[in-house]
């Protein structure tokens, strides 16, 4: 089967959730660097994405875009370990709707506030030559406290029977891949890294995944501790 394509800046959060889902599934792919933000998007990029975001994605004829659906199609088009917990009634229906909370809950609330307001002031901002913005910084480290304190309190518990080093115990599913480049990304700006000290089970959950070979092989940089 032809391999499939992924379009976009490997320095993204949401490329990097995809590639990790891709590289977890042991599938070969090809990357197509697009950078919506510092570089020139070509005009054919629309067709795949009519937003002009990233990433995009392509596998014999078949378009997605949005890392979530992305990801979603790797786990259930190619073989490989199962990122997802097993559908229908017999199954985990519960783990499934669990893993979609998480990722919805980190596009709609942590993505912004950590990535954008805390990271990208704290860590772009003067390499840029511009002052970071401390009053978006200060304001935005309460949301992700809520956000990380809202995931931990998502994640199977220590003493239940699937606990495990996972979000949702023993199993890796898409939505720790989904957390795990914000988590990278995050921990550059000391404010980030500071809430995350305080947040335990997240720490030791990320202690665990920084070490996962797919990590690695995504990196564009070493990983925080």
């Amino acid at each position: 089967m032809p391999q499939p394509t992924l379009y976009g800046a490997a320095y993204s959060v949401y490329v990097r959730a995809a590639r990790l889902a891709l590289v977890e599934k042991g599938v070969a792919y090809d990357l197509v660097e697009i950078d919506i933000y510092g570089g020139a998007v070509p005009d054919w990029y629309a067709k795949l994405h009519p937003f002009g975001r990233i990433p995009a994605f392509a596998h014999v004829g078949f378009r997605l875009y949005e890392a979530a659906a992305i990801m979603r199609y790797v786990d259930e088009a190619f073989p490989g370990p199962a990122l997802m917990p097993p559908p229908g009634p017999d199954g985990d229906p519960r783990g499934r709707a669990r893993v979609a909370q998480i990722q919805g809950l980190i596009d709609a609330y942590l993505y912004r506030p950590l990535i954008w307001d805390i990271y990208v002031e704290r860590c772009d901002a003067p390499e840029e030559g511009r002052a970071s913005d401390e009053a978006k910084i200060a304001a935005a480290a309460p949301r992700v406290a809520t956000c990380f304190a809202a995931i931990e309190e998502l994640m199977v518990p220590p003493d239940s029977e699937s606990a495990g080093s996972y979000l949702l115990g023993a199993q890796l599913t898409l939505a720790d891949l989904h957390l795990a480049p914000m988590i990278s990304l995050g921990l550059r700006a000391p404010e980030g890294a500071a809430l995350l000290g305080r947040h335990p089970k997240l720490a030791r959950w990320w202690d665990v995944m920084r070490a996962r070979p797919s990590l690695a092989a995504t990196a564009t940089r070493p990983e925080m501790p």
